[in-house]
């Protein structure tokens, strides 16, 4: 079976193609833009399934159905609430509300296996969704964080966050003042929670800020060496595998 994502966030598309590798399912080609993906549906075969995101950085994924005939079955994964969702005219098999649960999509493939012998092609009622889409919902990321201290709360601003990294099992929020603050999550659900343009997860230790990179210089292995504002206390290397990302992220 043949199964593509289309997210403007590749952070989620990463989860997301981590998550069905779990599944047994592999989704080899990961699409970001409308334009990207008109382009690709124009030059290659349709998949069986579509993990599709509404709401694209260069617009409404919609759009790409208006302009090729889609022949495959999709899976929404979308912020929207549900009932705008249950307003669509559509052949969809499912639904997954953002951050994605892994009960939720174990469901949803489950479903799609059940109908795929009597899916057809995709078909949007695209004035409806166009009424609903006006004031579309603005993605909330995470703007702040409550860590404990001695015996008191502390709420650290977002922005005041040179990096997070995990080490001995732990995952810790380093801030500009210099500190560092054990958190109650995880790099991995922190995908879902920080904003894209702002935070990078540049290997498998450390997430950054944006603007708390200083300097970049070259390193062993055809990786890269982040130099952070205040950050010392030990080496901020981006992985090998995610230099190119990295670089196209930054710009």
């Amino acid at each position: 079976m043949s199964i593509i994502i289309i997210e403007d966030e590749k952070p989620s598309a990463r989860r997301l193609q981590r998550m069905l590798t779990a599944l047994n399912m592999e989704a080899e080609t990961m699409l970001h833009s409308v334009e990207e993906s008109i382009e690709w549906f124009q030059n290659n075969e349709h998949p069986n399934l579509i993990f599709l995101d509404i709401q694209l950085s260069d617009g409404l994924s919609f759009e790409i159905f208006e302009t090729v005939d889609i022949k495959s079955a999709v899976i929404f994964t979308t912020a929207y609430d549900e009932y705008a969702l249950q307003a669509f005219k559509l052949n969809s098999i499912d639904y997954l509300l953002k951050p994605i649960d892994e009960d939720d999509l174990e469901i949803a493939v489950k479903k799609y296996n059940e109908r795929a012998p009597k899916q057809q092609s995709v078909t949007l009622d695209f004035d409806d969704i166009k009424k609903l889409l006006v004031n579309p919902i603005e993605r909330e990321y995470k703007k702040r964080f409550s860590v404990k201290v001695g015996q008191h709360l502390k709420l650290i601003n977002i922005d005041d966050i040179e990096c997070f990294y995990s080490e001995n099992k732990g995952t810790y929020a380093f801030t500009q003042e210099g500190r560092n603050y054990l958190l109650d999550t995880t790099l991995e659900q922190l995908e879902e929670e920080l904003e894209p343009h702002k935070f990078y997860r540049i290997s498998r230790k450390f997430y950054v800020n944006i603007n708390a990179i200083n300097d970049m210089v070259s390193y062993t292995n055809s990786r890269l060496q982040i130099k952070l504002n205040t950050f010392k206390e030990q080496d901020v290397i981006v992985a090998r595998e995610r230099v190119k990302d990295f670089k196209d992220w930054l710009s």
